[in-house]
């Protein structure tokens, strides 16, 4: 594989997460590990139909293929929502800047994905599970629109039953079914409290989400170098060659896609 230069990936597995998501296990032809870290994302090839970049959802910690968590929004996307187990993709990557694992070991964590959001932080969550004992408390706040968006729902339950997590959910509008917080994502604050010398903060969502996110992270104590973001814009060469993604003096594909609020604080057209 070469940055320029797609490699052929294998299709094992499609499970339908939500009307608009799905999940695709995916193996390297030759069986090349991919070799990422949480909170990269790679470039995905539909031949004959385009290039669009992804999110990587599984963790570096776990062997067997990777897996990406797409929502049907495009031409790319939705030509992966119509293939099946067996059918083959390029992927390039994979790049950017991931969540800083090293820095974030013996620390407690607070991680608050919304929406698609937590199709990157699973990456980060699985990891952490994977090497719990490395880690301080775990606190996880996740909400979406309404409880048919809430993806994962049977990680969610399995997060819940553990002792080792406090995981807290919230959805905009319920439904019947629906027996839990109802409120945006920040209604959620109020029900946690965090030692602010200790932890390190990490949302991913909508950007609308961001600057309230960031405005209770730092209501808590959390200092501006200790709250991370996920940007996600307008990446298309992953390489820092075509300047789409381009933000001031950062390229998001190079020195993003996670960066600190600290840093973002320099860069006043990022969020």
């Amino acid at each position: 594989m070469t940055e320029y230069q797609p490699a052929p990936a294998t299709m094992v597995k499609v499970d339908e997460l939500t009307e608009r998501e799905k999940l695709f296990t995916l193996h390297l032809k030759g069986g090349q590990d991919l070799g990422h870290r949480a909170g990269q994302f790679v470039e995905v090839s539909v031949f004959g139909t385009g290039e669009a970049p992804i999110s990587i959802s599984s963790p570096p910690t776990r062997n067997g293929g990777f897996e990406l968590c797409v929502r049907n929004a495009g031409n790319v996307t939705g030509a992966l929502h119509r293939m099946q187990p067996g059918s083959t993709v390029g992927i390039r990557g994979p790049y950017g800047n991931g969540f800083p694992v090293d820095r974030m070991r013996g620390r407690d964590l607070l991680l608050v994905p919304a929406g698609l959001g937590l199709a990157p932080v699973r990456s980060l969550v699985h990891q952490v599970l994977d090497e719990r004992s490395a880690f301080g408390r775990v606190i996880i706040l996740y909400g979406a629109r309404n409880p048919s968006e809430l993806l994962f729902r049977d990680e969610l339950d399995q997060w819940a039953a553990r002792d080792d997590i406090e995981l807290h959910l919230t959805v905009d509008r319920a439904d019947e079914s629906w027996t839990g917080h109802i409120g945006v994502i920040t209604t959620l604050f109020p029900k946690i409290s965090v030692n602010p010398r200790s932890t390190i903060a990490v949302t991913v969502g909508p950007p609308v989400t961001y600057r309230f996110v960031i405005m209770e992270c730092l209501s808590k104590g959390i200092q501006d170098d200790r709250i991370l973001l996920s940007l996600e814009r307008r990446m298309k060469c992953g390489l820092g060659k075509c300047g789409h993604c381009q933000v001031n003096s950062a390229y998001v594909c190079q020195e993003g896609p996670v960066f600190s609020f600290a840093r973002l604080k320099e860069l006043p057209e990022a969020i």
